[in-house]
């Protein structure tokens, strides 16, 4: 009977492992997962109208079109009227939103003008209630 022995006479002992066990590392993170998969409630990405249904009469009349338009410099043209300064603008935003049917306004900034000025004419037409009113000539802003 024989027996072989290592190389130095003592049992050879099992080489250190540098590699850390990711194993369960990734269990657990896979039920933390599923964990959450489960509690977020689904969402649905549609937005509920109460649509008109049928087609709607045409209008009887087009509606009045009051175009202001806000120069470089801060400057008010109300329908091709240059105005005299912000009260007199005041008056006729007033004016318009006192009639029955309010006018459309078309809101038309000059490319230089500061954000300041139509952001005051636009707080003072929603202060004085007025709610159609649109920007115009956007397409100016576009490079």
């Amino acid at each position: 009977m024989a027996m072989k022995v290592a190389a130095g006479g003592a049992p050879r002992e099992p080489d250190v492992m540098v590699d850390i066990n990711t194993t369960p590392l990734i269990d657990v993170m896979l039920v933390l997962l599923i964990m959450l998969i489960i509690t977020i409630p689904i969402q649905t990405h549609a937005v509920k109208l109460n649509m008109p249904v049928g087609n709607p009469p045409p209008p009887t009349a087009p509606p009045e079109v009051v175009t202001i338009e806000v120069d470089f410099d801060g400057t008010y043209i109300w329908n091709g009227t240059v105005l005299a300064n912000r009260a007199e603008l005041e008056d006729r935003l007033q004016s318009a939103a006192a009639m029955v049917v309010q006018p459309e306004i078309h809101l038309r900034p000059n490319k230089l003008v500061k954000y300041e000025s139509v952001a005051a004419l636009m707080a003072s037409a929603q202060r004085l209630g007025l709610t159609k009113i649109g920007l115009v000539g956007n397409e100016q802003f576009i490079r």
